[in-house]
C-alpha cells in the first residue's frame, strides 16, 4: 500500500509520540502520513502511565525535569482536547503519587531525594506512616514513612493511544500499517521512507520508532537503546488504591499505579538485555514479591497479563528532539526512555511548531541530537 505521493510530513512509529505529533501537524494544514505495522507493539501498550516529573527526578536530570514538568502542564488541555474530538476518555487521574520507604536505608535514600526535591523548590510533603496510611489504608503497617507528590498524576496509556489513533483518523491523517524499511535520502535530503509496498515520500520525515530508532537504515547512528521492561496487570483492583504508589521496597523500586475498570499496573523491570522479548518468572516474581509487602491486598488480585516492552533509552536519558545533525529533512522524536506519556504533548507541540515555525520552542532547544555528536562518530 502506497502513501499519497508528497505528504508535507511521513512520520515512522504509530506509537503516542508518532500519532501526537500526527495530530498536531494535521492541526498545523500539513499532509501527513504515518507508518506503523503493529499499533500494539510499543512501549506505550505496557506502559503505567505516570506523568511524574518529580518522583523521577534524579540528581543531574534538572533540564529533563522542567522538560516533564513543561509538558504535564500541558497535559490537562491536551486530554480534554482529545476527549472532545474522539469521545474517548484518557483516564486522567490527579490523585498524587505517594513514594514509600519499607525499612531504614530505603527512608534514607528517599529522605535525600526528598531534601533534593525541597531544594529544587518542588511540591512535596513529608508524611508519617500513619499519614500516609490513612491517604492509602491498603499500605502495609510495616512501611517506614512517605513522601507525598500531589502534582505527579496518572493517565490509561492504552486509553491514550486509543485516542490518538482516533483523532488522526479525524484530521485526515494517512495511516500505512507497514514497517518503515528504510530512510529514503537524495542529496543528503530525506525524502520518504521505504517499506514493502513502496516508498512513502514527504518534504519532512520524523524518526519516532522509540528503541528501534537506532536501528532505522539509512538514518544517522543514534545512541538509542532498548530497555527491557516487564509489566504486570492485575484485575480485581476496585477500591486497592487511589493514587499511584512508588516504594523502594529494601533498595530495590516499584510502582503500583491504579487504572480504570479495577486495573492495577505493577512495574517495572530494567534489564539491558537487547530485544529480548522473554518474561520470566524470575521478573514476575521479584515485581510480585515487592508489590505484596507495600499493599498485601495484591496478592487476592487476578494476574491478567505480563507484558515486555522495550524502553528507547539514551545516555543521559532525555529524549532526541529537534533536526538531525546528519541529515537535511530528518526530524527526531524519539528517546524518552522512562517519560513517553508524560512528554507526549510537549514533544508532539514542539516538533509540529518546528515544522510550521522553523524553529524548536524554547523548552526543547536543550535536547537536540548535536549533544551527542562526538559520541556518534
Amino acid at each position: 500500500m502506497n502513501a499519497p505521493a508528497g505528504a508535507d510530513v511521513v512520520i515512522a512509529g504509530g506509537g503516542l509520540i508518532g500519532l501526537a505529533v500526527a495530530w498536531r501537524c494535521a492541526q498545523r494544514g500539513l499532509s501527513v502520513t504515518v507508518l506503523e505495522p503493529e499499533p500494539t507493539a510499543g512501549a506505550s501498550f505496557a506502559a503505567a502511565g505516570m506523568l511524574a516529573p518529580i518522583t523521577e527526578a534524579a540528581y543531574g536530570e534538572e533540564p529533563l525535569l522542567r522538560l516533564c514538568q513543561e509538558s504535564l502542564a500541558r497535559y490537562p488541555a491536551f486530554a480534554a482536547e482529545l476527549t472532545a474530538l474522539t469521545g474517548v476518555d484518557i483516564g486522567l487521574r490527579s490523585s498524587g503519587t505517594l513514594q514509600v520507604g519499607f525499612d531504614a536505608d530505603d527512608m534514607r535514600a528517599l529522605d535525600d531525594l526528598h531534601a533534593f526535591h525541597v531544594e529544587l523548590g518542588l511540591p512535596v510533603e513529608r508524611l508519617t506512616p500513619g499519614d500516609a496510611r490513612r491517604r492509602e489504608p491498603s499500605l502495609t503497617p510495616r512501611l517506614r514513612g512517605a513522601v507525598r507528590v500531589p502534582s505527579d498524576h496518572s493517565v490509561d496509556a492504552r486509553a491514550l493511544h486509543a485516542a490518538l489513533t482516533a483523532a488522526v483518523a479525524a484530521v485526515g491523517v494517512t495511516v500505512v500499517p507497514a514497517h518503515a524499511e528504510s530512510l529514503v535520502v537524495e542529496e543528503g535530503h530525506a525524502v520518504g521512507l521505504a517499506h514493502s509496498g513502496g516508498v512513502a515520500r514527504g518534504r519532512t520525515v520524523v524518526l519516532a520508532m522509540g528503541a528501534w530508532s537506532g536501528n532505522l537504515p539509512g538514518a544517522p547512528r543514534l545512541p538509542v537503546r532498548p530497555v527491557k521492561g516487564q509489566v504486570l496487570r492485575l484485575r480485581g483492583a476496585t477500591g486497592v488504591l487511589d493514587g499511584t504508589v512508588r516504594a523502594l521496597v529494601r533498595g530495590r523500586g516499584v510502582y503500583l499505579v491504579p487504572l480504570r475498570d479495577d486495573e492495577l499496573v505493577i512495574g517495572a523491570t530494567v534489564e539491558e538485555k537487547g530485544f529480548d522479548r522473554t518474561a520470566t518468572a524470575g521478573g514476575v516474581y521479584e515485581l510480585l514479591r515487592d508489590a505484596i509487602e507495600v499493599v498485601p491486598a495484591v496478592t487476592e488480585l487476578e494476574l491478567a497479563e505480563t507484558v515486555v516492552r522495550f524502553r528507547p533509552g539514551t545516555p543521559d536519558n532525555a529524549p532526541l528532539l529537534g533536526p538531525s545533525a546528519d541529515v537535511a529533512g530528518l526530524l527526531l522524536a524519539t528517546g524518552h526512555y522512562r517519560n513517553g506519556v508524560l512528554l507526549t504533548p510537549a514533544t508532539a507541540d514542539a516538533i509540529a511548531g518546528y515544522l510550521a515555525d522553523g524553529a524548536l520552542p524554547d523548552y526543547a532547544k536543550g535536547f537536540g541530537p548535536q549533544r551527542f555528536v562526538e559520541s556518534m562518530r
